[in-house]
């Protein structure tokens, strides 16, 4: 008879993980033989660039990569995303002790508390939120406070919130929002620095977003901001950019004390990331922008389709900015956001991502993704027609 064990407390805290369960809704209509379009889970649909796969295949041949990566990676990859950072936002970066590559942001994310979060102490998170982050915190030991963000401010969070929060140690943005969708100005983080510089708080920002926009509008980096650095870190990914989710690789950038904290706990954790896979980086920072223009207008047109669909249904939603997500307040025939996604899954073969499942803040709302060709979007709007008639 097998042995029964009892989860950790630490785990116990945490509820099932959102997209899992979803994906387990949509694995079951699926097993029954439905056509089920998938509006849920963020994970892009297009291949990944030829020229970053042509780079990863000639990295494999080299036996040189085939060893354990350790430290901070490819020497030629640090200066590459600098090179890029410089371009994008107009910051420099010093290569050996600003940046640090991952496997993945959000490996990154969830490792960064361990450096500098002690049990109990508190950490500042804007809610609705990507449910990585309160399992970082949880496993750190930390204590959350919620900031809920709301479409009156823009779902941003009040500064005066994060002014009087009392003791906190730590807060963490994402901004293109997940899930969201809003976006935040310079104006933003010019008082968030300020006000966190003033109260010894460490910002945590998410930016893996930063190149999925719309209408030539491009997300700043808390890192223009005079004096992030002295406060600030921020976590990058290849995977929206440039279509390499499954690749698991990012980057974590600013404050080189932070960086540094982050890079000793990986030292303990893991062997860093493969080197052939850093080698498709380096090919993925320089490909051709006329490529990542392409993405944009991509998702636009998909992001037009579904909004303007959703109107011609009676459904007024607003565009975002930003972000490969549509955050929609549910129609007035559901109580709730749970409702709302059981319906259109169950009548309309149309997964949906309920919005309290980012946090009791999101309740009311449900989060659409863009990841899915043009003419399934026109579908899935033929389809939810029927349940909102």
């Amino acid at each position: 008879m097998a042995l029964q064990f009892e989860f950790s407390d630490r785990l116990k805290q945490l509820p099932p993980y959102l997209f899992i369960e979803i994906d387990k809704a949509r694995r079951e209509a699926m097993a029954q033989g439905r056509d089920i379009i998938n509006l849920g889970v963020g994970d892009p649909d297009q291949a990944t660039h030829k020229i970053i796969i042509d780079a990863m295949k000639k990295a494999l041949d080299d036996a040189g990569n085939h060893h354990y990566p350790f430290d901070a990676g490819v020497p030629q990859l640090r200066p590459q995303i600098a090179q890029w950072f410089k371009k994008r936002f107009a910051v420099n970066l010093d290569p050996a002790t600003e940046i640090y590559p991952l496997i993945g942001s959000k490996e990154g994310l969830a490792h960064f508390p361990l450096a500098f979060i002690n049990p109990g102490e508190k950490v500042l998170l804007t809610e609705p939120a990507y449910p990585a982050y309160q399992a970082a915190v949880t496993f750190a030991g930390g204590k959350i406070q919620y900031l809920p963000i709301k479409a009156s401010n823009g779902f941003l969070p009040k500064m005066s919130d994060i002014e009087d929060a009392k003791n906190a140690k730590a807060i963490i943005v994402c901004y293109p929002n997940n899930p969201t969708a809003a976006v935040a100005d310079r104006a933003f983080y010019t008082e968030l620095v300020r006000v966190c510089t003033e109260k010894g708080i460490i910002i945590v920002s998410d930016l893996a977003y930063s190149e999925v926009y719309y209408d030539g509008q491009k997300p700043p980096s808390i890192l223009e901001i005079p004096g992030a650095k002295d406060i600030a870190i921020e976590f990058h990914s290849f995977s929206k950019t440039y279509y390499m989710t499954g690749w698991r690789l990012g980057w974590v950038c600013g404050n080189a004390q932070l960086v540094a904290g982050l890079a000793k706990v990986k030292s303990n954790v893991d062997s860093g990331v493969f080197n052939a896979i850093q080698h498709a980086g380096i090919a993925a920072l320089n490909i051709d922008p006329a490529e990542i223009e392409d993405m944009r207008r991509d998702y636009q047109e998909r992001r037009d389709a579904l909004i303007n669909g959703c109107r011609s249904i009676g459904w007024k939603i607003d565009p975002p900015k930003a972000a490969f997500y549509v955050w929609a307040r549910i129609p007035a025939k559901f109580p709730d956001s749970m409702s709302c996604a059981k319906a259109f899954l169950e009548q309309a073969d149309v997964v949906l991502t309920p919005g309290v499942g980012f946090g009791k803040s999101g309740e009311g709302y449900v989060r659409m993704s863009l990841t899915l060709p043009v003419e399934r979007i026109h579908q899935a709007v033929e389809r939810m027609a029927k349940v909102l008639a």
